[in-house]
C-alpha cells in the first residue's frame, strides 16, 4: 500500500538558503554551506522513507534555478507539487517531475498550501498544512497555533513526513 509523505521548501542548488539564518542573525537554519552537501543530504533522507509507489506532495520552492529541477528524477515517489512563491518556471518544465501542479489541495479535511492562508479563511478546514515559514511558526495568543502545521524541512528534519504521522502530531496538541 502507497504512502502519503509531505514536505516543502527543499531549495535544492540553493547556495542562499545554506546562509539564513534565525532572527538573532547568527544561528544558522540550516547546517550546511555547500549546496552540493545539502541537496546530496535531502536527496538521501527523501529516499530513506519515501518509495517510488508513494505519493509525495511537495508544498512548494523545490528549486531556485530552473536546471536543479532534474534534481527530481533521483527522487522517490508520485510527486504533486503544490507552487510557491518561488517555483516560477513554466508549467512544462514542473510537468516533467511531477504528475500534477496546483495552487492548494485538500486532503481529510485538512488544506495544503506553500504560504499559510489567513486564519479567516480556515472556515471549513480543520488544518492547514504549510511551508513557506522555514523555521518560523504561524502563532496564536504568543503561542503556535494548532491550526497549522508546517512541513518546511526545518521543521520536519529535513525529511519527509508522512500524512499519517502529521494526523498524530496534530492530534497531540488539540
Amino acid at each position: 500500500m502507497a504512502n502519503i509523505f509531505l514536505i516543502s521548501d527543499t531549495h535544492f542548488s540553493h547556495a542562499g538558503v545554506c546562509t539564513f539564518t534565525e532572527a538573532d542573525g547568527v544561528t544558522k537554519i540550516r547546517p550546511w554551506t555547500d549546496p552540493d552537501e545539502m541537496d546530496e543530504e535531502l536527496v538521501k533522507r527523501w529516499n530513506s522513507v519515501v518509495r517510488p509507489q508513494d505519493k509525495v506532495y511537495h508544498l512548494g520552492d523545490v528549486v531556485i534555478k530552473e536546471k536543479a529541477l532534474n534534481i527530481m528524477y533521483r527522487l522517490n515517489g508520485d510527486k504533486v507539487l503544490i507552487r510557491g512563491n518561488h517555483d516560477i518556471f513554466d508549467d512544462k518544465s514542473y510537468n516533467k517531475h511531477f504528475r500534477s501542479l496546483r495552487g492548494c489541495h485538500v486532503l481529510d479535511g485538512m488544506i495544503m498550501t506553500h504560504i499559510p492562508i489567513h486564519s479567516d479563511s480556515m472556515g471549513r478546514f480543520k488544518v492547514n498544512i504549510h511551508g513557506h515559514l522555514h523555521t518560523n511558526q504561524v502563532m496564536l495568543d504568543g503561542k503556535p497555533d494548532p491550526r497549522y502545521f508546517s512541513v518546511c524541512v526545518e521543521r520536519i528534519d529535513y525529511t519527509p513526513i508522512s500524512l499519517e504521522d502529521i494526523k498524530k502530531r496534530i492530534a497531540s496538541v488539540v
